[in-house]
Order: C-alpha cells, then structure tokens, then sequence
C-alpha cells in the first residue's frame, strides 16, 4: 500500500514542477538572448541599439505618453478584429463540419479567401471603406476568421465517430449529440484557431496601420524607420511581441481549464 502511494505521489511532483522548470528555462532563454543581442550590437552589427539603449528609449516614450497611446490605440483595433473574427468564425466553422449542405455552400469561399493574404485586401478595403478605423479592423477581423474557421470546422470533423454513435445508441438528440458531445471534443481545436487567430491578428496589425494612421504601435514603427530611429522601432517591435505574448498566455490558461480532461505532456 505504501509502494503503491509514493508510486501516486511522484507523478504528481513530477507535475508540480513542470512549470517551475519551464520558468526557469524560460528565464534562462531571455537572458541568454539579451546577452547575444548586447554581443551583436557592440561587436556585431553596426548600428544595432542595445539592450540598454532601446530600454532608455521606451522610458522616453512612456514619460511623454506616447507609448501607453500607441499601446491602447493598437491593443483597441486587435481586441476588436479578433473578438469579432472569432464570434464569427466559430459558429460557421460549426455549421460547415456538422451541416453538409452548409459545408457545400460555405467551403468553396472560405478556401478560396484563405488562400489570399489579409494584405492583399488593403487596397479593396481603403477603396470600399476609407481611410477610417473600419478598414484596419476589417483586415484585422480577416486574419483572425480565416484561422479560427479552418480549426473550428476541423475540429468539428475530427470528432470521433464512435462517440457519436454510441450517443445515438442510447437515444440521445441530435440536439444533445452536439452539445454534449461534438462542442466538448471540438474545443480544443476551436482554442488552438483562437490562438492561432490572435498572432494572425497581431501579424496584421502593422500593415493595416499602414491605412492613414495618425496613433499605434505599427504607425510609430513606420514614423521610426524615415528617420533610421532603430531604438524605436525596436521598442515597437518587443511591446507587440510582450502584448501578444500574454494575450497567449491568457488563452492558453483558458484552454487549461476548459479541456483539463484531455491527456497532456
């Protein structure tokens, strides 16, 4: 009995200190490319701002309060984007795997728009939308759909048979099949297009800055580089990255708590 609970015990050990040591490797790996980076810049690539030098930029930007107003202009057209690519991408990715027919009428244009870079969609959507706040949301929103209703509907597919039709089996309705059964086993896939969604979003942010922008973080980094301002742009660079970076922390949190009966490593 006593062999059988420490044997219990140590996968639990085991899995309280996975995360200790991935913080620690994860500090291990910024400081070693914090180290690198001052290296390159010193001894390396001429012109290349150190570590030091873009750290004394970003607190000149913070001071004057153009760094928070970039921050929350850039953070505002994402948040935006990708909440409404997903409420959107969601329910159809769920249409298209559960539905045949919708299937049939939905794929062709979901395939074919995927296949066309956000980008691409800049000069239709100033034409057909201005130079406002709606086209940089809509490239944004584009980016963000196009990935999370790819995974949603394979997700959807993807859903073992078995568990299907042993649902059927003991009577229950279609109703229920799908909420009880396709909804939970199609989650995580939903969750990893949610983040998958969320870096596309972030990928497009600069471009659609690129729209008449007067504020963001994409806009400053575009001012930046007339001027060969590298600090600048560097501080644009690691402030979306952080941003983006915790946003996928959050959603991963989520789809711990939402999937924590799937098997992990």
């Amino acid at each position: 009995m006593t062999q059988v609970t420490a044997l219990g015990q140590a996968p639990a050990r085991t899995a309280r200190r996975a995360p200790q040591r991935a913080l620690v490797l994860n500090l291990i790996a910024v400081a070693a490319g914090l180290v690198l980076w001052t290296l390159l810049a010193t001894v390396g690539v001429q012109g290349l701002p150190t570590p030091f030098e873009v750290a004394a930029r970003a607190g000149e930007l913070i001071a004057d309060g153009t760094l928070p107003q970039d921050m929350l202009a850039s953070l505002r057209r994402v948040l935006i984007g990708f909440l409404l690519g997903t409420l959107l991408a969601i329910p159809i990715g769920f249409l298209m795997g559960w539905y045949v027919t919708a299937r049939g009428l939905l794929e062709p244009y979901v395939q074919f728009f995927r296949t066309i870079p956000p980008l691409a969609i800049i000069p239709l959507a100033i034409v057909l939308m201005g130079i406002g706040e709606v086209p940089k949301v809509f490239v944004i929103f584009l980016a963000s759909f196009l990935s999370c209703v790819v995974s949603t509907f394979q997700g959807v597919v993807d859903v073992d048979k078995t568990l299907i039709n042993a649902a059927r089996v003991l009577g229950a309705a279609d109703r229920t099949i799908f909420l009880k059964v396709v909804v939970p086993a199609s989650t995580p896939f939903i969750l990893v297009g949610m983040r998958v969604g969320l870096g596309a979003a972030w990928g497009t942010l600069v471009a659609a800055e690129l729209i008449a922008a007067q504020e963001g973080l994409g806009f400053r980094m575009q001012q930046a580089q007339l001027y060969y301002d590298l600090s600048t742009i560097f501080v644009g660079l690691i402030t979306i990255g952080v941003l983006g970076l915790l946003m996928d922390r959050l959603l991963l949190l989520a789809e711990r708590r939402l999937t924590d009966w799937q098997e992990r490593r």
